[in-house]
Protein backbone atom coordinates (compact mmCIF):
# COMPACT_ATOMS: atom_id res chain seq x y z
CA UNK A 1 0.00 0.00 0.00
CA UNK A 2 2.53 2.67 1.11
CA UNK A 3 4.63 1.99 -2.38
CA UNK A 4 1.28 1.70 -4.26
CA UNK A 5 1.00 5.48 -2.43
CA UNK A 6 4.48 6.46 -3.64
CA UNK A 7 3.47 5.69 -7.05
CA UNK A 8 0.85 7.71 -7.36
CA UNK A 9 3.05 10.72 -5.78
CA UNK A 10 5.97 10.06 -8.15
CA UNK A 11 3.93 9.95 -11.45
CA UNK A 12 4.51 11.75 -14.13
CA UNK A 13 2.01 13.85 -15.56
CA UNK A 14 1.25 15.40 -19.13
CA UNK A 15 0.31 18.98 -19.26
CA UNK A 16 -3.40 18.48 -19.50
CA UNK A 17 -3.51 15.80 -17.39
CA UNK A 18 -2.01 18.45 -14.43
CA UNK A 19 -4.30 21.29 -15.43
CA UNK A 20 -6.88 18.98 -14.81
CA UNK A 21 -5.84 17.70 -11.97
CA UNK A 22 -4.82 20.78 -11.07
CA UNK A 23 -8.45 22.70 -11.66
CA UNK A 24 -10.01 19.62 -9.35
CA UNK A 25 -7.65 19.67 -6.19
CA UNK A 26 -8.07 23.36 -6.19
CA UNK A 27 -11.71 23.70 -6.14
CA UNK A 28 -11.66 21.00 -3.45
CA UNK A 29 -9.83 23.06 -1.68
CA UNK A 30 -12.26 25.57 -2.13
CA UNK A 31 -14.88 23.09 -0.66
CA UNK A 32 -12.80 22.02 2.22
CA UNK A 33 -12.10 26.14 2.86
CA UNK A 34 -16.06 26.38 3.08
CA UNK A 35 -16.46 23.44 5.46
CA UNK A 36 -13.42 24.96 7.85
CA UNK A 37 -16.03 28.72 7.58
CA UNK A 38 -18.80 26.32 8.27
CA UNK A 39 -17.29 24.73 11.55
CA UNK A 40 -16.11 27.87 12.66
CA UNK A 41 -19.30 29.46 12.56
CA UNK A 42 -21.14 26.58 14.21
CA UNK A 43 -18.87 26.31 17.00
CA UNK A 44 -17.73 29.60 17.64
CA UNK A 45 -20.02 32.15 15.69
CA UNK A 46 -18.71 35.51 15.32
CA UNK A 47 -17.06 36.13 18.32
CA UNK A 48 -14.46 37.71 20.69
CA UNK A 49 -12.66 33.47 19.89
CA UNK A 50 -13.03 33.81 16.43
CA UNK A 51 -12.09 37.68 16.27
CA UNK A 52 -9.07 36.52 17.56
CA UNK A 53 -7.95 34.03 15.44
CA UNK A 54 -8.87 35.42 12.06
CA UNK A 55 -6.82 38.68 13.71
CA UNK A 56 -3.69 36.35 14.39
CA UNK A 57 -3.54 35.64 11.20
CA UNK A 58 -2.63 38.96 10.31
CA UNK A 59 1.66 39.28 10.98
CA UNK A 60 2.24 35.80 9.88
CA UNK A 61 0.55 36.18 6.77
CA UNK A 62 2.10 39.78 6.29
CA UNK A 63 5.15 37.76 7.20
CA UNK A 64 4.40 35.25 4.52
CA UNK A 65 4.06 37.63 1.91
CA UNK A 66 6.76 39.78 2.27
CA UNK A 67 9.83 37.16 2.75
CA UNK A 68 8.03 33.43 0.99
CA UNK A 69 7.30 35.18 -1.65
CA UNK A 70 10.60 36.58 -2.38
CA UNK A 71 10.94 32.92 -3.56
CA UNK A 72 7.83 32.38 -5.34
CA UNK A 73 7.55 29.16 -7.57
CA UNK A 74 6.72 31.78 -10.98
CA UNK A 75 10.01 32.87 -10.34
CA UNK A 76 12.21 30.45 -9.03
CA UNK A 77 10.71 27.46 -11.31
CA UNK A 78 12.38 29.04 -14.39
CA UNK A 79 16.15 29.63 -12.50
CA UNK A 80 16.01 26.09 -11.58
CA UNK A 81 15.00 24.72 -15.14
CA UNK A 82 17.53 26.48 -16.94
CA UNK A 83 20.54 25.10 -14.61
CA UNK A 84 19.52 21.76 -15.76
CA UNK A 85 21.78 20.48 -19.04
CA UNK A 86 19.55 19.87 -22.26
CA UNK A 87 21.79 16.79 -22.79
CA UNK A 88 21.53 15.50 -19.06
CA UNK A 89 18.49 15.68 -16.94
CA UNK A 90 20.09 13.90 -14.71
CA UNK A 91 22.67 16.37 -13.92
CA UNK A 92 20.65 18.11 -11.33
CA UNK A 93 24.16 19.82 -9.16
CA UNK A 94 23.31 23.26 -10.58
CA UNK A 95 20.22 23.63 -10.00
CA UNK A 96 20.09 21.76 -6.25
CA UNK A 97 23.17 24.31 -5.76
CA UNK A 98 20.69 27.00 -6.42
CA UNK A 99 17.57 25.46 -5.03
CA UNK A 100 19.52 24.97 -1.41
CA UNK A 101 20.96 28.02 -1.85
CA UNK A 102 17.58 29.90 -1.66
CA UNK A 103 16.57 27.81 0.70
CA UNK A 104 19.00 28.45 3.18
CA UNK A 105 19.24 32.21 2.97
CA UNK A 106 15.12 31.54 3.07
CA UNK A 107 15.13 29.37 6.28
CA UNK A 108 17.51 31.72 8.03
CA UNK A 109 15.66 35.09 7.11
CA UNK A 110 12.38 33.84 8.08
CA UNK A 111 13.32 32.47 11.10
CA UNK A 112 15.27 35.22 12.41
CA UNK A 113 12.03 37.80 11.53
CA UNK A 114 9.84 35.45 13.52
CA UNK A 115 11.57 35.39 16.66
CA UNK A 116 11.86 39.40 16.63
CA UNK A 117 8.02 39.20 15.88
CA UNK A 118 7.20 36.76 18.60
CA UNK A 119 9.31 39.08 21.41
CA UNK A 120 7.42 42.39 20.20
CA UNK A 121 4.03 40.73 19.98
CA UNK A 122 2.82 42.04 22.90
CA UNK A 123 3.48 45.74 21.39
CA UNK A 124 2.56 44.46 17.93
CA UNK A 125 -1.02 43.19 19.04
CA UNK A 126 -1.96 46.08 20.01
CA UNK A 127 -1.53 47.73 16.75
CA UNK A 128 -3.21 45.16 14.75
CA UNK A 129 -6.16 44.95 17.11
CA UNK A 130 -6.24 48.19 19.53
CA UNK A 131 -10.06 47.70 20.37
CA UNK A 132 -9.13 44.74 21.43
CA UNK A 133 -9.75 44.18 25.49
CA UNK A 134 -6.86 43.07 27.52
CA UNK A 135 -8.39 39.14 27.62
CA UNK A 136 -8.31 39.89 23.82
CA UNK A 137 -5.04 40.88 23.48
CA UNK A 138 -3.12 38.53 25.72
CA UNK A 139 -5.21 35.91 23.22
CA UNK A 140 -3.98 37.11 20.50
CA UNK A 141 -0.34 37.41 21.43
CA UNK A 142 -0.41 33.64 22.25
CA UNK A 143 -2.46 32.95 19.06
CA UNK A 144 0.16 34.34 16.29
CA UNK A 145 3.04 33.19 18.01
CA UNK A 146 1.94 29.79 17.49
CA UNK A 147 1.01 30.78 13.88
CA UNK A 148 4.67 32.08 13.48
CA UNK A 149 5.66 29.06 12.47
CA UNK A 150 3.02 28.69 9.30
CA UNK A 151 4.66 31.45 7.21
CA UNK A 152 8.08 29.04 7.91
CA UNK A 153 6.56 25.89 7.27
CA UNK A 154 4.53 26.97 3.71
CA UNK A 155 7.63 29.24 2.83
CA UNK A 156 9.74 26.37 2.62
CA UNK A 157 6.94 23.93 1.00
CA UNK A 158 6.70 26.76 -1.50
CA UNK A 159 10.27 26.35 -2.17
CA UNK A 160 9.69 22.38 -2.31
CA UNK A 161 6.72 23.34 -5.00
CA UNK A 162 9.01 24.89 -7.50
CA UNK A 163 11.22 21.32 -7.77
CA UNK A 164 8.18 19.29 -7.38
CA UNK A 165 7.14 21.35 -10.71
CA UNK A 166 10.10 20.94 -11.93
CA UNK A 167 9.90 17.25 -11.96
CA UNK A 168 6.27 17.78 -13.14
CA UNK A 169 4.69 16.11 -10.49
CA UNK A 170 1.68 18.11 -10.47
CA UNK A 171 -0.50 15.61 -8.50
CA UNK A 172 1.91 16.24 -5.51
CA UNK A 173 1.89 20.57 -5.46
CA UNK A 174 -2.14 19.87 -6.42
CA UNK A 175 -2.94 17.85 -2.97
CA UNK A 176 -0.76 20.63 -0.71
CA UNK A 177 -3.29 22.62 -0.58
CA UNK A 178 -5.94 20.45 0.05
CA UNK A 179 -3.97 19.02 2.55
CA UNK A 180 -3.71 22.66 4.51
CA UNK A 181 -7.05 22.70 5.08
CA UNK A 182 -6.83 19.18 6.03
CA UNK A 183 -4.82 20.36 8.94
CA UNK A 184 -7.13 23.23 9.72
CA UNK A 185 -9.93 21.03 10.01
CA UNK A 186 -8.28 18.84 12.57
CA UNK A 187 -7.51 22.16 14.28
CA UNK A 188 -11.27 22.73 14.63
CA UNK A 189 -12.72 19.30 15.39
CA UNK A 190 -10.12 17.60 17.15
CA UNK A 191 -7.69 20.32 19.31
CA UNK A 192 -10.36 22.87 19.20
CA UNK A 193 -12.02 21.04 21.77
CA UNK A 194 -9.08 20.00 24.02
CA UNK A 195 -6.97 23.08 23.73
CA UNK A 196 -9.59 25.88 23.11
CA UNK A 197 -8.81 28.76 20.39
CA UNK A 198 -5.03 27.69 20.69
CA UNK A 199 -6.12 24.28 18.95
CA UNK A 200 -7.16 26.45 16.31
CA UNK A 201 -3.60 27.84 16.14
CA UNK A 202 -2.03 24.55 15.82
CA UNK A 203 -4.41 23.36 13.14
CA UNK A 204 -2.89 26.07 11.10
CA UNK A 205 0.78 25.01 12.06
CA UNK A 206 -0.08 20.94 11.31
CA UNK A 207 -1.81 22.66 7.77
CA UNK A 208 1.48 23.96 7.13
CA UNK A 209 3.59 20.69 8.07
CA UNK A 210 1.12 18.78 5.40
CA UNK A 211 1.92 21.25 3.12
CA UNK A 212 5.29 20.82 3.46
CA UNK A 213 5.17 16.54 3.72
CA UNK A 214 3.41 15.89 1.04
CA UNK A 215 6.27 16.87 -1.08
CA UNK A 216 8.98 15.41 0.62
CA UNK A 217 8.44 11.86 -1.24
CA UNK A 218 9.06 13.58 -4.64
CA UNK A 219 12.69 15.66 -3.54
CA UNK A 220 13.62 12.09 -1.78
CA UNK A 221 13.18 9.90 -4.63
CA UNK A 222 14.99 12.75 -7.07
CA UNK A 223 17.69 12.77 -4.11
CA UNK A 224 16.95 16.70 -4.55
CA UNK A 225 16.74 17.64 -0.95
CA UNK A 226 18.26 20.86 -0.44
CA UNK A 227 21.30 21.21 2.30
CA UNK A 228 22.13 23.70 4.03
CA UNK A 229 24.52 26.07 2.31
CA UNK A 230 28.13 27.65 4.29
CA UNK A 231 29.14 29.39 0.49
CA UNK A 232 25.88 31.03 -0.63
CA UNK A 233 25.74 31.96 -4.45
CA UNK A 234 24.80 35.39 -3.80
CA UNK A 235 24.63 36.76 -7.48
CA UNK A 236 21.86 34.06 -8.15
CA UNK A 237 20.38 34.88 -5.06
CA UNK A 238 19.99 38.59 -5.75
CA UNK A 239 19.37 38.02 -9.26
CA UNK A 240 15.44 35.79 -7.93
CA UNK A 241 14.98 38.76 -5.54
CA UNK A 242 15.29 41.16 -7.60
CA UNK A 243 13.02 39.77 -10.06
CA UNK A 244 10.41 38.95 -7.20
CA UNK A 245 10.53 42.13 -5.39
CA UNK A 246 7.91 43.53 -7.44
CA UNK A 247 5.44 41.04 -6.64
CA UNK A 248 6.28 40.92 -3.14
CA UNK A 249 5.77 44.82 -2.58
CA UNK A 250 2.56 44.17 -4.59
CA UNK A 251 1.28 41.48 -1.86
CA UNK A 252 2.99 43.26 0.93
CA UNK A 253 0.75 46.33 0.25
CA UNK A 254 -2.45 44.53 -0.20
CA UNK A 255 -1.47 43.13 3.33
CA UNK A 256 -0.95 46.18 4.72
CA UNK A 257 -3.81 47.51 3.69
CA UNK A 258 -5.99 44.26 5.04
CA UNK A 259 -3.91 45.25 8.15
CA UNK A 260 -5.25 48.49 8.84
CA UNK A 261 -8.97 47.61 8.17
CA UNK A 262 -8.38 44.67 10.60
CA UNK A 263 -7.45 47.86 13.09
CA UNK A 264 -10.41 49.87 12.85
CA UNK A 265 -13.36 46.60 12.45
CA UNK A 266 -11.51 45.68 15.96
CA UNK A 267 -12.99 48.75 17.31
CA UNK A 268 -16.68 48.23 16.05
CA UNK A 269 -17.77 45.71 17.80
CA UNK A 270 -17.33 42.01 18.97
CA UNK A 271 -17.55 39.43 16.07
CA UNK A 272 -16.84 42.05 13.16
CA UNK A 273 -13.68 40.86 12.26
CA UNK A 274 -15.26 37.38 11.68
CA UNK A 275 -18.08 38.97 10.01
CA UNK A 276 -15.73 40.50 7.65
CA UNK A 277 -13.72 37.38 7.18
CA UNK A 278 -16.57 35.14 6.18
CA UNK A 279 -17.62 37.29 3.94
CA UNK A 280 -14.47 38.03 2.26
CA UNK A 281 -13.69 34.25 2.17
CA UNK A 282 -17.36 33.77 0.33
CA UNK A 283 -16.37 36.10 -2.54
CA UNK A 284 -12.89 34.69 -2.80
CA UNK A 285 -14.56 31.55 -4.31
CA UNK A 286 -15.28 32.88 -7.58
CA UNK A 287 -12.08 34.96 -7.82
CA UNK A 288 -9.95 31.79 -7.76
CA UNK A 289 -12.16 29.72 -10.08
CA UNK A 290 -12.30 32.78 -12.60
CA UNK A 291 -10.32 35.30 -12.17
CA UNK A 292 -6.77 33.74 -10.80
CA UNK A 293 -7.09 30.99 -13.41
CA UNK A 294 -7.35 32.71 -16.16
CA UNK A 295 -4.46 34.95 -15.16
CA UNK A 296 -2.81 31.98 -14.34
CA UNK A 297 -3.36 30.18 -17.24
CA UNK A 298 -2.84 32.90 -19.84
CA UNK A 299 0.61 33.57 -18.14
CA UNK A 300 3.06 31.28 -20.26
CA UNK A 301 1.38 32.58 -23.70
CA UNK A 302 1.62 36.64 -22.43
CA UNK A 303 5.37 35.79 -21.67
CA UNK A 304 5.64 33.99 -25.18
CA UNK A 305 4.10 36.45 -26.79
CA UNK A 306 6.34 39.13 -25.58
CA UNK A 307 9.52 36.79 -26.05
CA UNK A 308 8.46 36.71 -29.64
CA UNK A 309 7.67 40.33 -30.24
CA UNK A 310 3.93 39.81 -31.25
CA UNK A 311 2.23 42.65 -29.97
CA UNK A 312 -0.77 42.31 -31.20
CA UNK A 313 -1.53 38.44 -30.02
CA UNK A 314 -0.33 39.47 -26.96
CA UNK A 315 -2.94 42.35 -26.90
CA UNK A 316 -5.58 40.19 -28.29
CA UNK A 317 -4.94 37.05 -25.85
CA UNK A 318 -5.67 39.92 -22.79
CA UNK A 319 -8.48 41.12 -24.61
CA UNK A 320 -10.09 37.56 -25.07
CA UNK A 321 -9.64 36.63 -21.63
CA UNK A 322 -11.14 39.79 -20.29
CA UNK A 323 -13.82 39.15 -22.32
CA UNK A 324 -13.91 35.74 -20.48
CA UNK A 325 -13.59 37.14 -17.13
CA UNK A 326 -16.44 39.16 -17.43
CA UNK A 327 -18.51 36.87 -19.30
CA UNK A 328 -18.21 34.47 -16.24
CA UNK A 329 -18.23 37.21 -13.30
CA UNK A 330 -20.84 39.16 -14.17
CA UNK A 331 -23.99 36.61 -13.67
CA UNK A 332 -22.24 35.71 -10.35
CA UNK A 333 -22.43 39.40 -8.98
CA UNK A 334 -25.96 39.36 -9.43
CA UNK A 335 -26.38 36.08 -8.12
CA UNK A 336 -24.33 36.74 -5.00
CA UNK A 337 -26.61 39.88 -4.44
CA UNK A 338 -29.89 38.63 -5.22
CA UNK A 339 -29.28 34.98 -3.41
CA UNK A 340 -26.72 36.34 -0.65
CA UNK A 341 -28.98 35.36 2.51
CA UNK A 342 -29.87 31.87 1.41
CA UNK A 343 -26.20 31.58 -0.06
CA UNK A 344 -24.66 32.55 3.72
CA UNK A 345 -27.20 30.88 5.31
CA UNK A 346 -26.65 27.50 3.66
CA UNK A 347 -22.96 28.01 4.28
CA UNK A 348 -22.36 29.45 7.14
CA UNK A 349 -25.91 29.31 8.81
CA UNK A 350 -25.30 26.85 11.96
CA UNK A 351 -24.52 26.20 15.87
CA UNK A 352 -23.58 29.68 17.00
CA UNK A 353 -24.23 31.53 13.53
CA UNK A 354 -27.96 33.25 14.30
CA UNK A 355 -29.93 34.94 11.62
CA UNK A 356 -28.33 38.61 12.61
CA UNK A 357 -25.26 37.43 11.95
CA UNK A 358 -26.64 35.82 8.46
CA UNK A 359 -27.53 39.14 7.51
CA UNK A 360 -25.04 41.12 8.65
CA UNK A 361 -22.45 38.76 6.53
CA UNK A 362 -24.96 38.87 3.53
CA UNK A 363 -24.78 42.61 3.57
CA UNK A 364 -21.30 42.81 3.31
CA UNK A 365 -20.67 39.70 1.16
CA UNK A 366 -23.10 41.53 -1.73
CA UNK A 367 -20.65 44.54 -1.00
CA UNK A 368 -17.91 42.77 -2.08
CA UNK A 369 -19.41 40.96 -5.01
CA UNK A 370 -19.46 44.74 -6.30
CA UNK A 371 -16.38 44.35 -6.78
CA UNK A 372 -15.90 40.79 -8.36
CA UNK A 373 -15.02 41.96 -11.65
CA UNK A 374 -12.81 44.26 -10.64
CA UNK A 375 -10.50 41.88 -8.63
CA UNK A 376 -10.49 39.08 -11.17
CA UNK A 377 -9.38 41.62 -13.80
CA UNK A 378 -6.41 43.20 -11.76
CA UNK A 379 -4.57 39.56 -11.42
CA UNK A 380 -5.04 39.25 -15.32
CA UNK A 381 -3.59 42.99 -15.80
CA UNK A 382 -1.04 42.28 -13.07
CA UNK A 383 -0.07 39.50 -15.00
CA UNK A 384 -0.01 40.99 -18.54
CA UNK A 385 2.46 43.80 -17.04
CA UNK A 386 4.67 41.23 -15.62
CA UNK A 387 5.04 39.30 -18.17
CA UNK A 388 5.87 42.45 -20.74
CA UNK A 389 8.74 42.87 -17.99
CA UNK A 390 6.64 46.21 -16.28
CA UNK A 391 6.30 46.04 -13.00
CA UNK A 392 7.12 49.09 -11.64
CA UNK A 393 3.56 50.69 -13.05
CA UNK A 394 1.09 47.57 -11.13
CA UNK A 395 3.04 48.46 -8.01
CA UNK A 396 2.69 52.20 -7.94
CA UNK A 397 -1.09 51.79 -8.64
CA UNK A 398 -1.31 49.29 -5.91
CA UNK A 399 0.10 51.79 -3.71
CA UNK A 400 -2.34 54.68 -4.66
CA UNK A 401 -5.17 52.02 -4.50
CA UNK A 402 -4.08 50.65 -0.61
CA UNK A 403 -3.71 54.23 0.37
CA UNK A 404 -7.18 54.95 -1.01
CA UNK A 405 -8.61 52.45 0.32
CA UNK A 406 -7.31 53.19 3.83
CA UNK A 407 -8.73 56.58 3.24
CA UNK A 408 -11.96 55.48 1.60
CA UNK A 409 -12.49 53.51 5.37
CA UNK A 410 -11.91 56.71 7.43
CA UNK A 411 -13.75 58.52 5.48
CA UNK A 412 -17.05 56.38 4.58
CA UNK A 413 -17.32 55.77 8.37
CA UNK A 414 -17.03 59.38 9.50
CA UNK A 415 -20.16 59.71 7.28
CA UNK A 416 -21.92 57.03 8.22
CA UNK A 417 -21.47 57.83 12.04
CA UNK A 418 -22.43 61.54 11.28
CA UNK A 419 -24.98 61.87 8.02
CA UNK A 420 -27.65 59.94 9.14
CA UNK A 421 -29.26 60.10 5.68
CA UNK A 422 -26.39 58.03 4.29
CA UNK A 423 -26.80 55.74 6.85
CA UNK A 424 -30.58 54.90 6.40
CA UNK A 425 -29.73 54.74 2.65
CA UNK A 426 -26.77 51.95 3.36
CA UNK A 427 -29.00 49.74 6.05
CA UNK A 428 -32.24 50.07 4.11
CA UNK A 429 -30.71 49.16 0.78
CA UNK A 430 -29.14 46.14 2.26
CA UNK A 431 -32.09 45.17 4.38
CA UNK A 432 -30.15 45.46 7.49
CA UNK A 433 -31.47 48.77 9.14
CA UNK A 434 -32.24 48.12 13.26
CA UNK A 435 -29.06 45.92 13.69
CA UNK A 436 -26.11 46.36 15.81
CA UNK A 437 -22.69 46.72 14.03
CA UNK A 438 -23.84 47.76 10.42
CA UNK A 439 -20.98 50.15 10.49
CA UNK A 440 -18.81 47.33 9.20
CA UNK A 441 -20.16 47.56 5.91
CA UNK A 442 -17.89 50.76 5.58
CA UNK A 443 -14.68 48.67 5.38
CA UNK A 444 -15.76 46.43 2.34
CA UNK A 445 -17.04 49.35 0.11
CA UNK A 446 -14.12 50.35 1.07
CA UNK A 447 -12.09 47.84 0.03
CA UNK A 448 -14.48 47.48 -3.80
CA UNK A 449 -13.78 51.37 -4.31
CA UNK A 450 -10.04 51.10 -3.91
CA UNK A 451 -10.39 47.51 -5.96
CA UNK A 452 -12.42 49.07 -8.99
CA UNK A 453 -10.56 52.13 -9.07
CA UNK A 454 -6.94 50.07 -9.28
CA UNK A 455 -8.89 48.38 -12.21
CA UNK A 456 -9.37 51.41 -14.26
CA UNK A 457 -6.33 52.78 -13.59
CA UNK A 458 -4.77 49.50 -14.87
CA UNK A 459 -7.23 49.50 -18.19
CA UNK A 460 -5.81 52.88 -18.46
CA UNK A 461 -2.34 52.59 -18.73
CA UNK A 462 -2.54 49.20 -20.47
CA UNK A 463 -4.45 50.93 -23.44
CA UNK A 464 -2.21 53.67 -23.56
CA UNK A 465 0.73 51.40 -23.74
CA UNK A 466 -0.58 48.53 -25.61
CA UNK A 467 -3.81 49.28 -27.49
CA UNK A 468 -3.23 52.23 -29.02
CA UNK A 469 -7.24 52.96 -29.10
CA UNK A 470 -10.26 51.82 -27.16
CA UNK A 471 -11.75 48.21 -28.73
CA UNK A 472 -15.06 47.98 -28.74
CA UNK A 473 -15.14 44.34 -28.20
CA UNK A 474 -14.96 44.30 -23.93
CA UNK A 475 -17.55 46.88 -23.93
CA UNK A 476 -19.92 44.63 -26.11
CA UNK A 477 -19.22 41.65 -24.26
CA UNK A 478 -19.61 44.06 -20.92
CA UNK A 479 -23.31 45.07 -22.20
CA UNK A 480 -24.53 41.63 -23.45
CA UNK A 481 -23.48 39.86 -19.90
CA UNK A 482 -24.74 42.61 -17.88
CA UNK A 483 -28.00 42.53 -19.72
CA UNK A 484 -27.82 38.58 -19.22
CA UNK A 485 -27.08 39.02 -15.30
CA UNK A 486 -29.66 41.53 -15.13
CA UNK A 487 -32.14 39.25 -16.38
CA UNK A 488 -30.69 36.39 -14.48
CA UNK A 489 -31.12 38.40 -11.23
CA UNK A 490 -34.48 39.55 -12.39
CA UNK A 491 -35.98 35.87 -12.27
CA UNK A 492 -33.52 34.68 -9.63
CA UNK A 493 -35.83 37.19 -7.25
CA UNK A 494 -38.89 36.58 -8.80
CA UNK A 495 -38.76 33.02 -7.86
CA UNK A 496 -37.83 33.93 -4.62
CA UNK A 497 -40.57 35.23 -3.68
CA UNK A 498 -42.74 32.25 -5.22
CA UNK A 499 -41.00 29.64 -3.80
CA UNK A 500 -40.78 31.50 0.02
CA UNK A 501 -44.54 29.82 0.85
CA UNK A 502 -43.64 26.53 -0.60
CA UNK A 503 -40.75 25.53 1.32
CA UNK A 504 -39.94 25.87 5.42
CA UNK A 505 -37.15 28.44 5.47
CA UNK A 506 -36.87 27.83 9.23
CA UNK A 507 -35.17 24.49 8.08
CA UNK A 508 -31.67 23.90 5.95
CA UNK A 509 -33.37 21.87 3.09
CA UNK A 510 -35.76 24.55 2.84
CA UNK A 511 -33.86 27.64 2.64
CA UNK A 512 -31.02 25.70 0.08
CA UNK A 513 -33.76 24.17 -2.09
CA UNK A 514 -35.24 28.32 -2.41
CA UNK A 515 -31.85 29.57 -3.26
CA UNK A 516 -31.16 26.82 -5.51
CA UNK A 517 -33.50 26.61 -7.47
CA UNK A 518 -34.07 30.15 -8.15
CA UNK A 519 -30.49 30.26 -9.26
CA UNK A 520 -31.06 27.43 -11.57
CA UNK A 521 -34.18 29.83 -12.88
CA UNK A 522 -32.08 32.44 -12.94
CA UNK A 523 -29.50 30.49 -15.39
CA UNK A 524 -31.73 29.30 -17.71
CA UNK A 525 -33.42 33.01 -18.41
CA UNK A 526 -29.75 33.96 -18.46
CA UNK A 527 -28.83 31.54 -20.87
CA UNK A 528 -31.84 31.78 -23.26
CA UNK A 529 -31.52 35.58 -23.81
CA UNK A 530 -27.49 34.76 -24.52
CA UNK A 531 -28.67 32.21 -27.05
CA UNK A 532 -31.58 35.14 -28.64
CA UNK A 533 -28.23 37.81 -28.26
CA UNK A 534 -25.92 34.95 -30.51
CA UNK A 535 -23.69 35.58 -27.71
CA UNK A 536 -19.96 34.19 -29.30
CA UNK A 537 -18.70 34.29 -25.87
CA UNK A 538 -21.03 31.65 -25.05
CA UNK A 539 -20.28 29.90 -28.35
CA UNK A 540 -16.84 29.78 -27.72
CA UNK A 541 -16.19 29.17 -23.71
CA UNK A 542 -16.28 25.53 -24.17
CA UNK A 543 -13.27 25.32 -26.85
CA UNK A 544 -11.42 28.37 -25.56
CA UNK A 545 -11.12 26.38 -22.39
CA UNK A 546 -10.27 23.50 -24.23
CA UNK A 547 -7.57 24.54 -26.53
CA UNK A 548 -6.10 27.78 -25.48
CA UNK A 549 -5.09 27.43 -21.57
CA UNK A 550 -4.16 24.02 -21.00
CA UNK A 551 -2.20 23.89 -24.33
CA UNK A 552 0.74 26.11 -22.98
CA UNK A 553 3.66 25.53 -20.59
CA UNK A 554 1.85 24.92 -16.88
CA UNK A 555 3.30 27.29 -14.33
CA UNK A 556 0.65 26.73 -10.98
CA UNK A 557 0.58 29.46 -8.95
CA UNK A 558 1.99 28.79 -5.21
CA UNK A 559 -0.47 29.17 -2.22
CA UNK A 560 -0.67 33.23 -1.88
CA UNK A 561 -1.87 33.76 1.54
CA UNK A 562 -2.09 31.59 5.22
Amino acid sequence: MVKRILAILNKELSVNQAALILGVFAFLSQILGLLRDRALAHYLGPSLSLDVYYAAFRIPDFLYTSIASLASVTILLPFLIERIPADNNENLQQAKKLFSDVFTVFLSIIGIVSLIIAICMPWIAHIIAPGFSDEGIAMLVKESRIMLLSPILLGASNIFGSATQMFRRFFVYALSPVFYNIGILIGIFVLQPLFGIYGLAWGVVIGGLLHLAIQLPVLINRSFLPNFSWHIDWISIRKVVFLSLPRTLGLSLSNISTLVLIAIISKIGQGSISIFNFSYNLQSVPISIIGISYSVASFPTLVRFITSNERELFVRHIIEASKKIIFWSLPIIFLFIILRAQIVRVILGSGSFSWTHTRITAATLAIFAVSLVAQSLVHLFVRGYYAAGNTKKPLLINLFCAALTIASAYGLLYLFDHIATFRYFIESLLRVDGLPGTEILMLPLAYSIGTIVNFFLLWFIFKRDFCGSVTTEISRTFLQSAAASFFIGFVAYEMLNILAPVFDLDTFVGIFLQGFLSGIAGILAGIILLIALKNTEFKEIQSMLGKKLIKVPLIAEEQREL
